[in-house]
């Protein structure tokens, strides 16, 4: 998503992830509860057998299809209805950070790192030259540190959503996605939860991410992103890795400005040597210069004028591609900042 001007429209839920899941109501007990409240038109036991038939056709064996797929009778009502209600907010980035980086959760992180920390330095960055700081940022903004998952069956909420017909095509995908890690092994069909949308377990990967960027690092044959923590942080670090982080290098700093500099020239894609900013007048907090003046970056002001700036660099991008909102990315890189 897009900051334009002096407001950020969120969705309540990404599709590369739960980075907005702290804005959603609570789960519902049961992801049937109310299913039969609406009826969508069509014949949702034809739509199934016909998944069925096209992943038998694509090489998935019979037996693992059919035990995915063998309690789908009916679409997931309140899949559907979170999909056609999701809320929209429309919040300042000085709004966005006060709800996100609360001394709460900055707390739930510390102690959860100190937890973690040997995991995470023994096991995952021997393996990827990745700050854990960004990770640990994602893994609180996805499910506040495991905490807040997803209680949906995956493959249900995909069925219903290829079915129902908005982007029907992306679920599909998706779909087929999830019935291939399910015949792999890599997890059992009833463990396979997540959001409405299909983001699962701790990193919240859709399964065509998972497919991609999960890795096995406990050794144990499976790539378990729901209850293995070298597991969830080896694959957020692959995903980091996999999106362009350059190791050593920070993914951007608080700094000062003018607010003459016209905003207009500002944003992640407008990017200047640190000498260029320099001379526009940005400053490091405190005033320091630049240490790297021939570095290149980008200055982002959410709020415009009078607001917080960053300077963001290239890791900056590897944190969007995990989802592409400048306040999520900032988010993330200041969390982190504060936990490792």
């Amino acid at each position: 998503m897009l900051v334009r001007r002096r407001l950020l429209h969120v969705a309540a839920a990404s599709l590369a992830g739960a980075g907005a899941s702290w804005l959603l109501p609570a789960h519902a007990a049961h992801p049937h509860a109310g299913a039969k409240a609406a009826a969508v038109p069509g014949d949702y036991a034809s739509f199934v057998a016909g998944i069925r038939r096209d992943a038998i056709r694509q090489g998935l064996t019979a037996d693992a299809v059919t035990q995915a797929l063998a309690a789908l009778t009916t679409p997931n009502m309140q899949v559907i209805q979170r999909d056609r209600n999701q809320p929209e907010f429309h919040l300042t980035w000085a709004q966005y950070r006060s709800r996100v980086l609360t001394p709460r959760k900055i707390d739930d992180g510390r102690a959860a790192f100190a937890a973690q920390r040997a995991v995470m330095e023994q096991q995952v960055l021997t393996r990827y030259d990745v700050s854990p700081g960004a990770v640990m940022g994602i893994w609180g903004l996805e499910s506040a540190y495991g905490t807040l998952t997803g209680r949906f069956d995956v493959v249900d909420a995909l069925c219903t959503l290829a079915y129902e017909g908005r982007r029907a095509k992306f679920f599909r995908d998706e779909l087929f996605h999830a019935l291939a890690i399910l015949n792999a092994g890599d997890v059992a069909p009833g463990d396979m939860t997540g959001s409405y949308a299909g983001a699962m377990g701790q990193p919240q990967f859709m399964p065509g991410a998972y497919l991609k960027y999960a890795v096995d690092i406990d050794g144990d044959g499976r790539r378990d992103i729901w209850h293995s923590m070298p597991d969830i942080f080896g694959s957020i670090a692959s995903y980091l890795a996999g999106s362009g982080w350059v190791g050593g290098e920070s993914w951007g700093q608080q700094v000062t400005m003018p607010d003459s500099v016209p905003q207009a020239i500002l944003g992640h894609a407008r990017i200047r040597t640190l000498a260029e900013w320099t001379a526009m007048g940005v400053r490091q907090i405190g005033g320091a210069p630049f240490a790297q003046p021939d570095m290149t970056g980008a200055v982002l002001r959410p709020d415009g004028p009078g607001g917080e700036a960053f300077m963001v660099y290239r890791n900056f991008a590897a944190i969007r591609r995990y989802n592409p909102s400048d306040f999520y990315a900032l988010a993330v890189g200041l969390l982190g900042n504060e936990i490792a």
